[in-house]
């Protein structure tokens, strides 16, 4: 190595040490003095409201949305994964949703980071704001926390969306419920092999499709139908419990997330939006969730590098103890 490439890493090393960002043997190409662009992130657990709450921000400024739900990075089960519908996103531009072809295998945290980076400098570069939603916190905390290409390029805001958890258990069984009138049987049933009970990898591991294997197993075995409405029906509760435990650990990790992200973090909660019906409904989401975390977002777009933005001040719940994940759930909330 040159003198003056030694001098200059030991001159920038402190720096990037103080930081927790070690320069190792490749530099990252960022000018050391650039301001650093902005990203926001809309997290909260599965069924709370994030898809709706990115789309509203999006909407409100230049924006585009980013997928860190490693499910819903799958082409397939749209259903299943609760992807959103192209009425719904109100022609916002969604990435990495619905995109990788290959279902049978992770889409691992390398992935993401490598694709999301690519994306949000894409975004960046069209003068527009990236907004990462999703319910896969080791996506994001990888990208945020291990990614020395995003550390040195951009500073964050995250908005956590939450709804108490009685209501939203209701609310996410409620939604199997409607999800099963959608077609989700027969979605599964399309992708079901009846030569494999592997359900570690791919899209296989979403909540949804390991749960109705047993069902499916009676029905290609032809067995009387009152065994496999016995078994559908209790498919349909395991797909509803795991998806409350999701929900859980979710929640769990947002809170130890919160307190490494306490400065930039604001939870908004949604709770009472989920306790009403109708119109009431509708005009509590847009005082309670849609209208705080836009003024949130517009602060935070506009202050300058130099300050950091304060989050609201947050009164966690006590959490008591979770029982052990299913298999199924713990490899989606890994």
């Amino acid at each position: 190595m040159k003198p003056c490439m030694t001098n200059l890493r030991q001159m920038i090393q402190p720096m990037l040490n103080f930081q927790g960002i070690s320069a190792g043997s490749n530099m990252v190409d960022v000018p050391f003095f650039r301001p650093k662009d902005k990203v926001v992130f809309v997290m909260g657990a599965t069924g709370t409201g994030k898809s709706r709450l990115a789309i509203d921000l999006a909407t409100r400024f230049p924006a585009e949305i980013v997928n860190s739900d490693k499910i819903q990075v799958y082409k397939g089960l749209d259903i299943v994964t609760n992807k959103i519908t192209p009425e719904e996103s109100l022609g916002v531009p969604h990435h990495l949703l619905g995109t990788v072809e290959n279902t049978h295998e992770d889409f691992t945290v390398e992935d993401f980071q490598r694709e999301a980076l690519k994306t949000v400098k894409s975004i960046v570069e069209r003068d527009r704001v990236p907004i990462i939603a999703g319910g896969s916190n080791s996506y994001i905390e990888a990208l945020v926390n291990n990614c020395v290409d995003f550390r040195l390029r951009y500073n964050c805001c995250f908005l956590w969306v939450d709804v108490d958890r009685p209501v939203l258990n209701s609310f996410v069984s409620d939604r199997v419920d409607k999800m099963v009138e959608m077609g989700l049987v027969d979605e599964v049933r399309r992708i079901f092999d009846p030569s494999s009970s592997d359900y570690s990898a791919g899209i296989r591991r979403a909540i949804g499709v390991p749960e109705l294997d047993e069902f499916l197993r009676a029905e290609v075995r032809n067995y009387p139908a009152e065994v496999t409405e016995k078994l559908l029906e209790t498919a349909i509760k395991k797909i509803k419990e795991n998806n409350c435990l999701l929900a859980c650990r979710q929640y769990q990790k947002i809170k130890r997330l919160y307190k490494q992200w306490k400065w930039s973090m604001h939870r908004v909660d949604a709770t009472d939006v989920f306790l009403r019906r109708g119109e009431e409904a509708e005009e509590a989401w847009e005082n309670m969730v849609a209208r705080p975390s836009a003024l949130a977002v517009d602060r935070f777009l506009n202050y300058s590098d130099d300050h950091l933005l304060d989050g609201a001040d947050i009164l966690l719940p006590e959490i008591s103890a979770v029982p052990p994940l299913p298999v199924a759930v713990a490899a989606i909330s890994r």
